[in-house]
């Protein structure tokens, strides 16, 4: 991670915060304003960072291509990175949860948040990473958002189900593309590989005291997941609202290792570096499903959508039918979007004015929009019903082949 920050400052894109400021409130609102990284100082006599990975510019810097190619060159990952042995985590000392700058964010959180801390898992020769919230209980437990049947969630049960507990790792302060590649869903176990694999082809892990493998981090805390559960929220999730209580597993800490003077990484809830790496490793899924049914150019999940439940799909259509079957075919590789737009080539959809643009001139209400209802959506969706259902809706804002001539804007050569 300090390499990338060093890569970033060099850039320009690092606002160093030398003054004094607070894990309560005060940093998350700070990075609220901003899309630059900001390097804290003395936050609460730490260091610490956020805002890390907070758009695609520095999604393509860390992968070294055009942003413009971004998604396409995510869509061609084969998940084929070396993962080395490193040895062994060193030293370390009992966990101590009030030594790290753990923020709390909003004023109605329950209280001090974990929002960046990958947790890796294994059992029975089975690897997982992934982001989960953890709230702090106290010095050495937290409690985990788990979402039923994801991976981290189905290994707990199986070790319960043996009467076994689940050893872990949180790594706090990685690589930003380590993290990104733990917010990805890739097949069983590749987590790893695929973060080899941005990384430019190879990963160093070491093992923990537990068995647990885990990539060079600022802080690594280690520990294990029981069958003891505690009330967990209220939190602010993506969409900026209010995830609520929940019975959720308390993950006990029992070592932690550190680098000298470690810089804390923090992830503002609903900030742009929320929905970059909650949103934006779906865009190359969408890309792939999409390029089954047509020739698909290029995708994005808006920040207006929450970087999460809006997409607008760039395709070239080959048949009348092509952007339909473009719609059902990005529900089906997204399962919580819940509007997509379809355009043609001619569009930016980067552009919100241009993809209103399609939608006010190629779209017919009575033929060119498709509702899906009873269908599942997201958990983080207000709109959902008690069952999980909610309605999805596409919109083909392509032209009619044919009639192409009669959509095209004028302009110079």
């Amino acid at each position: 991670m300090r390499d990338f920050i060093a890569m970033m400052r060099r850039q320009g894109r690092v606002e160093d915060i030398e003054r004094p400021c607070s894990t309560v409130y005060e940093a998350p609102r700070m990075a609220s304003r901003t899309d630059k990284i900001l390097f804290f100082h003395d936050l609460d006599g730490h260091r610490a960072v956020m805002n890390l990975l907070s758009d695609r510019r520095s999604l393509a810097a860390a992968l070294g291509v055009d942003e413009r190619g971004l998604v396409k060159h995510l869509a061609a990952a084969t998940y084929s990175g070396r993962v080395t042995d490193a040895g062994r985590c060193e030293g370390g000392t009992p966990a101590d949860l009030s030594r790290l700058p753990v923020m709390k964010h909003f004023p109605g959180d329950a209280g001090r948040y974990f929002t960046s801390g990958i947790v890796f898992s294994r059992f029975d020769g089975v690897e997982n990473a992934s982001i989960h919230r953890l709230m702090v209980l106290d010095d050495r437990r937290v409690a985990a958002r788990l979402v039923e049947g994801r991976h981290t969630h189905t290994l707990l049960s199986a070790a319960l189900a043996r009467g076994e507990r689940l050893p872990v790792a949180v790594t706090v302060g990685t690589h930003p593309l380590v993290t990104f590649a733990a917010c990805t869903r890739v097949p069983e176990g590749k987590e790893f590989a695929y973060a080899a694999e941005l990384m430019g082809g190879e990963l160093a892990v070491r093992e923990c005291g537990n068995g647990v493998r885990v990539p060079d981090a600022e802080i690594v805390l280690e520990g294990f997941i029981g069958a003891e559960t505690a009330p967990e929220g209220p939190f602010v999730d993506i969409t900026g609202t209010y995830d609520p209580v929940r019975l959720q597993p308390v993950i006990e800490f029992t070592r932690m290792y550190c680098k000298e003077d470690p810089i804390y990484h923090g992830i503002l809830p609903a900030g742009d570096e929320h929905k970059l790496l909650m949103g934006a490793p779906y865009e190359p899924k969408i890309y792939r499903a999409v390029s089954e049914v047509t020739t698909v150019r290029d995708v994005l999940l808006t920040k207006g959508g929450a970087g999460y439940l809006h997409a607008v799909v760039q395709i070239r259509k080959n048949t009348q039918g092509d952007a339909k079957n473009a719609i059902m075919a990005a529900f089906a590789a997204h399962t919580s979007l819940k509007h997509v737009v379809v355009v043609d080539e001619d569009i930016d959809i980067r552009d919100p004015y241009d993809v209103e643009y399609a939608i006010a001139t190629r779209v017919r209400g009575d033929t060119d929009i498709m509702v899906v209802t009873g269908v599942r959506g997201s958990s983080l969706d207000p709109t959902r019903l008690a069952d999980g259902t909610n309605v999805k809706v596409g919109v083909d804002a392509t032209m009619v082949m044919g009639r192409e001539d009669e959509f095209k804007r004028a302009g110079w050569p």
